[in-house]
């Protein structure tokens, strides 16, 4: 398997749908603000209800990742 270059999707990646609408994006109270952390937010409606929403701050247009709460919960898991 080689490694793409950051920032170019694979081409057997699925399309993605968009980010949900009027989410408020939250930071945590530990980022200095300089944009090197995620953002969450929590989407309320369509086929996005009680999902979490993550994007990279250093570049809010690309799409959100969506995960439910039991795959965040094992993928933050797997960084303590």
């Amino acid at each position: 398997m080689t490694a793409l270059p950051r920032n170019v999707p694979s081409s057997t990646d699925p399309p993605g749908l968009p980010d949900p609408p009027g989410l408020r994006w939250l930071r945590s109270s530990y980022s200095t603000g300089a944009n090197n952390c995620v953002e969450t937010a929590r989407p309320d409606l369509g086929p996005w209800a009680g999902l979490l929403a993550v994007r990279d701050s250093k570049d809010p247009a690309r799409p959100a990742l969506l995960f439910s709460p039991e795959s965040w919960t094992h993928f933050t898991a797997a960084f303590r």
